[in-house]
C-alpha cells in the first residue's frame, strides 16, 4: 500500500472513530452541555447567596456538604440502578424530578427561609443528582458503536469542562443584574435541553438478567473488580489524585492570597486559566483516535499534576502561576480523561453501571484530602502544604507504580 492510500485509510478510520458523528450522541452531548452549565449556575448561585446571607463559612461548609454526602453514599446503589433499568427513562424520570426541586431552592432563598429547610431541599436534589452522574456516565457506550465509545467518553468530558467555564460565568453575570432566585429559575430551566435530547435519542438496550437484589448486584460487581488486575489498579491509582492533588480548587483561596498576594480577581483568573488547561486536555484527547498506552498517560499525567502544582507553589509572578494553573488542568483532565476511557472500554456493559459508580465515589476523597491539606496549612503555612499536595501525589503514584507494574502497560 502506497503512502498516500495509507493515509487515506487513518484518515477514514480517524473518522469513523468521532463519536459526534453519531446523531444521537451528538444530540446527547449538546442537550447535556446547557444542563451541565445550567448546575453550575446553580452551584456558584448557592454559595453565593448562603455566604451572602447568613455571613457563615460554617453554613456554606453544610451546605456543600449537603450537596456531597449523597454522591458518596449513593453512587453504588445508583449503579445497581443504571444496570437494571433503561438508562435512557431513569435519567428523563430523574432530571424530571431535579427540575422543580431546582426551583424550590430558588424560591427558599427568595423567601428568606429557614437554613435547615433549605438544606433539606438541597439534600433532596443532590441525591437525585447523586443518581444521575453515573447512570448517565453508563448511558454514552450505548449512544455510539463501540469503536467510538473512547472518544465519546473524552467528548463528554470536554462538555463538561466547557460548562464549567460557562456556567460560572453566567452566573456571575446575571447575580450582577437579577435576584438570585430568578438565577435558580433559569438554570432549572436548562434542564429542558437534556430532557429533549433524551426524548429523541434511541440508545442500545442495556436490559439484562433480572436483577437478584442490591446485595447480590453489588458483590457481583465487587467479584468482578477483584478478578480484574486491570480495574484494581485503575480504582487505586485514582484514590492518589483525588487525595493529595485535586482538592487545590478548595485551597486556592488560601494560596492565591498567601503565597501570591492576590485579591478575589487574580483567584478568579487562576481558577478560569486551570478550567481552561482542563478544557484544553479534554479537547485534544477527543481529537485523537487511539488509547493505546493508556497506562502510561495515565502515570505520567498524575506525576505531572502535581510537578506542576509543585511550580505553582513557587511562582512568583500571576503570569507564571496563571501558566502553571493551566498545566495544572491540562494534566488533572489527560488523567481523569484516560482513567474513564480506560475503564469505560474495558468493563462490559452489563456491569458499567456498577463499576463506575465504584469508581466515581472517588469524588468523596476529595473533602478528606482538603481536610488534610487543610490541616497541614494549619500547622506548617500555605506553602508546606502545596508541597505536600505536589510531592505527595508524585511520590505515591510511584509507590503504587512499584507495586502494581502492569499499569504502565495497560
Amino acid at each position: 500500500m502506497n503512502l498516500n492510500a495509507r493515509a487515506r485509510v487513518e484518515v477514514r478510520s480517524s473518522s469513523t472513530r468521532f463519536a459526534l458523528r453519531s446523531r444521537s450522541f451528538g444530540i446527547f452531548a449538546a442537550g447535556n452541555l446547557v444542563s451541565q452549565a445550567g448546575e453550575w449556575m446553580t452551584l456558584v448561585a448557592l454559595n453565593w447567596a448562603v455566604l451572602e446571607f447568613t455571613g457563615s463559612a460554617l453554613y456554606l461548609g453544610l451546605i456543600n456538604a449537603c450537596r456531597m454526602v449523597p454522591a458518596f453514599l449513593l453512587s453504588v446503589p445508583a449503579g445497581v440502578l443504571a444496570d437494571r433499568s433503561d438508562r435512557r427513562k431513569l435519567l428523563i424520570l430523574l432530571q424530571a424530578g431535579i427540575m422543580p426541586l431546582t426551583f424550590c431552592v430558588g424560591y427558599l432563598l427568595g423567601t428568606g427561609s429557614p437554613f435547615w429547610l433549605l438544606a433539606v431541599v438541597v439534600t433532596l436534589r443532590s441525591a437525585l443528582m447523586a443518581v444521575v452522574i453515573p447512570v448517565r456516565n453508563s448511558l454514552i457506550p450505548n449512544l455510539v458503536p463501540e469503536i467510538q465509545v473512547a472518544n465519546a467518553v473524552a467528548v463528554d468530558s470536554a462538555v463538561r469542562n466547557l460548562s464549567r467555564i460557562l456556567g460560572p460565568a453566567i452566573a456571575g453575570a446575571l447575580l450582577a443584574v437579577m435576584e438570585v432566585a430568578d438565577v435558580f429559575w433559569i438554570s432549572g430551566c436548562s434542564i429542558v435541553a437534556v430532557l429533549l435530547s433524551l426524548l429523541v435519542v434511541h440508545p442500545k438496550s442495556n436490559r439484562y438478567a433480572v436483577s437478584n437484589g442490591l446485595k447480590a448486584d453489588i458483590q457481583e460487581a465487587a467479584v468482578y473488580v477483584k478478578n480484574s488486575p486491570t480495574v484494581q489498579s485503575l480504582l487505586i491509582l485514582a484514590v492518589v489524585p483525588m487525595v493529595f492533588a485535586f482538592p487545590y480548587t478548595a485551597m486556592m483561596p488560601l494560596f492565591a492570597e498567601d503565597l501570591l498576594q492576590l485579591g478575589p480577581e487574580g483567584l478568579g483568573i487562576l481558577l478560569s486559566v486551570a478550567a481552561a488547561g482542563a478544557l484544553a486536555g479534554s479537547v485534544w484527547l477527543s481529537l485523537g483516535s487511539e488509547t493505546e498506552g493508556a497506562g502510561k498517560w495515565l502515570v505520567c499525567s498524575t506525576i505531572g499534576f502535581g510537578l506542576f502544582l509543585l511550580l505553582f507553589m513557587f511562582a512568583q509572578t500571576l503570569v507564571t502561576a496563571a501558566v502553571m494553573m493551566f498545566l495544572v488542568g491540562l494534566a488533572s483532565s489527560t488523567y481523569r480523561t484516560m482513567s474513564r476511557v480506560t475503564l469505560q472500554t474495558r468493563v462490559p456493559d452489563r456491569l458499567r453501571g456498577r463499576i463506575m459508580s465504584i469508581a466515581l465515589m472517588d469524588r468523596g476523597l476529595m473533602p478528606l484530602g482538603a481536610i488534610l491539606i487543610g490541616a497541614v496549612a494549619e500547622w506548617a503555612g500555605a506553602l508546606w502544604a502545596g508541597m505536600v499536595m505536589g510531592g505527595g501525589c508524585i511520590a505515591i503514584t510511584l509507590a503504587v507504580l512499584a507495586a502494581r507494574r502492569q499499569i504502565w502497560s495497560l
